[in-house]
């Protein structure tokens, strides 16, 4: 029995070791997420702006919706919808990490995007909404505002189609050097 309960703890702490990486990353996006938002509502006034390049502007605007503003003019149920949302994908991808936490493309990918959901999540339950801040735009046309944890979900999802691919065509190089025996006529 001790034997087996040394075993045990011992594969814990080599798991627990394996994910700090994810969870400080995690963390540390938060905290930047978090701090670079707080900046925003000490010194921008709200729907404030301030041109930083002729294609890019800080202000500060409010989404109470999801991306591109979806839902943004609904009752207000999309706040709690899109939080439990978040807390869903959230576990979902904590999980998924703690499963494979030695697959550094795919933690990497699921880390950007879980502190990305959590970010905004915050933002939903301590203001009702999410701050945006970062404005980019050319010709007179402006992109949709956004900020910090909305570029680490963006980043997460494109490096978890690249983990995808990578994975798929590692499967389909793996199935074609396989010698298949002769078929009979």
């Amino acid at each position: 029995m001790r034997a087996l309960s040394g075993k045990f703890i011992r594969v814990r702490r080599e798991t627990i070791r394996s994910l700090r990486p994810w969870v400080a990353l995690v963390a540390g996006l938060l905290v930047i997420d978090q701090l670079t938002k707080l900046a925003t509502i000490e010194f921008l006034g709200y729907g404030s702006s301030v041109e930083v390049a002729s294609f890019f502007n800080f202000v500060h605007v409010r989404n109470p919706g999801a991306a591109f503003s979806f839902l943004a003019d609904a009752s207000g149920w999309q706040r709690w919808f899109f939080s439990g949302l978040a807390l869903v994908i959230s576990a979902w991808l904590g999980f998924m990490i703690w499963q494979s936490p030695n697959d550094k493309l795919f933690c990497a990918a699921a880390s950007l995007m879980m502190s990305g959901a959590l970010g905004n999540l915050i933002d939903r339950l301590v203001h009702g909404e999410v701050i945006d801040f970062l404005d980019f735009h050319w010709a007179g046309w402006h992109w949709p505002a956004f900020n910090v944890a909305d570029s680490a979900i963006t980043l997460g999802a494109i490096l978890f189609v690249l983990v995808e691919v990578l994975r798929y065509r590692k499967a389909k190089a793996g199935s074609e050097n396989h010698e298949h025996p002769p078929t009979q006529p």
